[in-house]
């Protein structure tokens, strides 16, 4: 992590963010973490939160941090399939994803990764899109036939994330992979806890998220912690979450 003075600090904060010693303390201590944000599709379809969204990250990469975006995309998947004609099968509360359906998949999740670096680089942050047509990183294999081409990841290339964060840009990663035959596979777990993407980094992630939240004003609620209950998980990620 670069240094960062006191008076560019405060230009960058907002008028009524945290003093420059508390953002000072989480420098400290989080120098060289990498932060995990992991997105869901809401953000991505409702514009004031997006735009919260990108000025949150933002504004921690402008402090130095190194956040790191694992997007999903499902409302709009959703929206794209209906509007297409393919209705939505789900096995214990996983989409069953047959090679229409993945067209459609890959094609909503490339627009965002596009769309999230887009509004980043407006913003002044610099970011890398990662998909399977871009740096892929998921090396993945089928995790059962019933579900089509939803891939479960077997390699992780960590060295791509580590060089886009090593030119000072924020990387935004799609959760889609290929397998040895280069077939395009969803990872439809890579944006919830137990991450893969997150889990092969050797990072403090939990108590990263945990602490840097709770800075005030600069609506990091929105990026962490977006308004949801339990009963709006699906049945597979209360299982996966044991809840």
């Amino acid at each position: 992590m670069s240094k960062i003075t006191e008076e560019e600090i405060q230009k960058i904060l907002p008028a009524k963010g945290p003093s420059f010693e508390e953002v000072k303390n989480y420098l400290e201590k989080y120098n060289n973490e990498y932060i995990i944000i992991k997105c869901g599709g809401s953000v991505l379809v409702d514009q004031d939160l997006f735009n919260n969204f990108i000025n949150d990250i933002s504004i921690l990469n402008k402090l130095g941090f190194i956040p790191i975006i694992i997007h999903g995309g499902g409302k709009r998947i959703s929206i794209k399939l209906n509007e297409a004609g393919i209705k939505s099968n789900f096995i214990n509360g996983l989409r069953v994803t047959d090679e229409k359906s993945i067209n459609i998949v890959e094609e909503v999740l490339n627009t965002f990764n596009r769309e999230i670096t887009n509004a980043l680089k407006n913003n002044g942050c610099d970011s890398q899109g990662i998909t399977n047509k871009q740096n892929n990183i998921l090396v993945v294999e089928q995790e059962n036939s019933k579900l089509g081409y939803v891939g479960t990841p077997k390699e992780i290339n960590q060295s791509t994330i580590e060089l886009i964060v090593k030119e000072k840009k924020v990387p935004v990663i799609a959760p889609l992979g290929l397998d040895k035959d280069n077939k395009v596979y969803i990872k439809m777990t890579l944006t919830t806890p137990n991450c893969p993407v997150a889990e092969s980094l050797p990072n403090e992630v939990k108590n990263s998220v945990k602490e840097i939240k709770e800075v005030k004003d600069v609506d990091l609620d929105l990026v962490w912690d977006p308004p949801w209950d339990k009963s709006m998980m699906s049945e597979a990620a209360k299982l996966e979450l044991n809840l």
